[in-house]
């Protein structure tokens, strides 16, 4: 039986996170003028002689402004029925208007400082830092892509742990970096071990500088010592 050829077009999607010192965001488009809460994630097709490199680059670039952006490319995602509900091939028809048979997507987690300044170039004139747990549902298999990223991003914090301080602030206390990993692992994690856990890691720097203006006990402010990581790392 002859092989049946089809149709294949490969596109780029980017999973976005930052963190608002109390929960995960996700960063995402609307890509529909008419319907405000119709948000999926920032991606596109890949353009002739483009590298997928390059299209997840130059998909955040559009959309942040950030040229150096930190881009890990995790998974392919080429179900054959991701695209076939009637609502997406339309949206794709007016979109792109090829003929697309099937839409294989790459896709890339990054790791981003939520309050830095973002510079929307893109064709989506409208971005959003979305709450984790208001995660809308989102068209094609965007919902699941999200998923498989957060189980990706605990794979690489058991590997290396300094990527976390990437969604940190430059200055930030031990009560902020728990938070992150609850918020990251979805489960209360008991302070007392995190304590011991934050002790052995010679790239937590302790500041002789501590919080102004609170109303609670003033914490101790820490930053991420990356020549110190590298040290750690190297003789591991």
């Amino acid at each position: 039986m002859k092989n049946q050829f089809i149709h294949t077009y490969v596109s780029v999607d980017c999973v976005v996170f930052g963190f608002d010192d109390e929960q995960l965001n996700i960063l995402l488009v609307r890509k529909n003028e008419v319907n405000a809460k119709d948000l999926k994630l920032p991606g596109s097709l890949i353009y002739n002689e483009e590298d997928v490199d390059d299209a997840a680059n130059r998909v955040l670039f559009e959309l942040t402004g950030i040229k150096k952006m930190s881009l890990r490319q995790f998974r392919c995602f080429a179900s054959p029925d991701r695209a076939s509900k009637p609502e997406d091939v339309k949206w794709l028809d007016k979109e792109y208007q090829p003929n697309i048979n099937r839409l294989i997507t790459v896709a890339y987690l990054s790791l981003c400082k939520i309050d830095r300044k973002l510079n929307n170039v893109s064709k989506y004139k409208q971005t959003k830092w979305c709450p984790l747990n208001e995660m809308p549902k989102m068209p094609f298999d965007h919902n699941k892509i999200v998923k498989k990223s957060l189980i990706e991003i605990r794979r690489w914090i058991e590997y290396d742990p300094s990527i976390v301080f990437e969604l940190l602030p430059n200055k930030f206390t031990i009560s902020q970096l728990h938070r992150l990993y609850e918020a990251i692992y979805d489960k209360q994690i008991d302070i007392r071990n995190f304590h011991k856990k934050v002790a052995a890691m010679p790239y937590v720097v302790q500041l002789d500088e501590k919080q102004k203006n609170v109303s609670h006990r003033a914490a101790r402010y820490y930053k991420f010592d990356k020549k110190a990581r590298n040290k750690f790392k190297a003789n591991i």
